[in-house]
């Protein structure tokens, strides 16, 4: 018997899981915003976009391992360090690694990363493309569209950007390194975005263990990390952008002609 009804909910819960991909789009074409002035070819930014989005198959195979392997022990030492666990190896360090990994892999050697905005526009892409699928998966579990607006809400101004971040960071260092051999170059970035992307994780998963004990005043106040790590995040990102445009200007002049690339 037709149940229309039944086929308007899962319509219903198919588009609240597609609005997921939105806010990475938008980000997305943010940076290409910023990158506008001699912009990378599209096909290299749907590149590491697409492999950002398959690199959340190895994130997934990566930490079903690590929480088979650890999290025993981890839970042994009491539900703080598996929010400890969970935020800095299973999420953070996992995930960036991918994420960058994806930048090495599919444009490093390309002859248009030619430039320090590159390693920021293309690095971004690869955490957006991530994002991306990881919001879809979050939309797809809300069970009503009250929930739904709320989390995409927050997700779009805090995770998503936050992804985009965290990974371009390590894309400008590791460009700063290549073009100008100057910066903490990889391990640096990863360092920094690790420590970015597990403050803003940890600041949740606690939330449960400190309420549970009766501390809802520390975990209120832990609510407002995600807030100042992704502020200072996008701040510093977009610092990092006009050094970079600056510094290719610059270098740009000094070569005495015009950089050009292909649109494709």
């Amino acid at each position: 018997m037709y149940d229309r009804r039944r086929v308007t909910d899962q319509q219903q819960t198919i588009l609240i899981a597609a609005s997921g991909a939105v806010p990475a789009l938008i980000v997305m074409a943010y940076f290409d915003w910023l990158d506008r002035k001699r912009p990378e070819p599209r096909s290299l930014r749907r590149k590491a976009a697409f492999f950002g989005m398959l690199s959340v198959i190895p994130v997934l195979l990566i930490d079903g391992g690590l929480m088979k392997a650890f999290a025993g022990k981890a839970e042994a030492a009491g539900p703080y360090h598996v929010a400890l666990f969970q935020a800095f190896i299973v999420a953070a360090m996992v995930e960036e690694f991918c994420k960058i990994g994806v930048v090495y892999w599919s444009v490093w050697n390309k002859k248009e990363f030619d430039e320090r905005m590159d390693g920021i526009v293309y690095a971004a892409r690869a955490g957006l493309g991530f994002a991306l699928v990881e919001n879809i998966l979050y939309m797809s579990q809300q069970g009503d569209l009250k929930a739904a607006a709320f989390v995409w809400t927050l997700r779009a101004l805090l995770a998503v950007p936050g992804h985009a971040v965290w990974t371009g960071i390590m894309g400008y260092l590791v460009a700063r390194r290549r073009f100008d051999k100057r910066g903490p170059g990889f391990l640096g970035g990863y360092l920094i975005a690790v420590f970015l992307h597990g403050a803003y994780d940890v600041s949740i998963f606690l939330q449960v263990p400190l309420r549970a004990d009766g501390m809802d005043a520390l975990a209120g106040g832990l609510l407002l990390v995600p807030l100042v790590v992704t502020f200072i995040g996008w701040r510093t990102i977009r610092r990092m952008a006009r050094t970079a445009l600056k510094l290719d200007d610059a270098s740009e002049a000094a070569s005495g002609h015009t950089a050009t690339k292909s649109a494709t």
